[in-house]
């Protein structure tokens, strides 16, 4: 079991307690250091500093106790926040109707960017309604796909 199968383990318990979900976990490395980041959810309000240091808490205990992962590490816990990025199929069908971006990393029809409504996710394709047309992307071929939240702030 990889390290965020792991975490994901220890989390879930007390997350389903506290009306959290985990969102998702990314455990990478930047330069010299490793980060595990887990961005919570939660439906019907927005995720709070109190969840965040709550399931940090429990999970920095856990990992102590059990230490799954053998070198150092800065665990971080927060929301996915405005723009959050859309990875799992879980992600897609949670968000479908909203407004969103993807970039791809081979140009379709002439353009790498594309914004419109998700409309469905199925077999790994999202289906974008953007102004002029309906597209089907293979997820595989995005470099990254997000939540559009944040237009209202422009």
């Amino acid at each position: 079991m990889n390290t965020v199968d792991v975490v994901f383990l220890m989390a879930k318990p007390v997350l389903k307690n506290l009306g959290l979900e985990i969102w998702d976990i990314v455990f990478e490395k930047e330069g010299a250091n490793w980060f595990l980041r887990i961005y919570l959810d939660k439906n019907g309000s927005p995720v709070t500093i109190d969840d965040c240091e709550m399931v940090s808490n429990y999970v920095s205990k856990r990992l102590d106790k059990e230490d799954p992962i053998k070198h150092s590490y800065f665990l971080e816990v927060s929301s996915p926040g405005l723009g959050r990025k859309l990875r799992k199929k879980e992600h897609f069908l949670k968000m479908l109707g909203e407004q969103i971006s993807l970039k791809l990393y081979s140009p379709l029809g002439g353009k790498k960017q594309f914004f419109g409504i998700l409309r469905d996710f199925k077999n790994g394709n999202i289906k974008l309604e953007t102004q002029d047309e309906m597209l089907s992307i293979p997820l595989s071929a995005c470099s990254h796909v997000k939540l559009d939240d944040d237009l209202d702030l422009v």
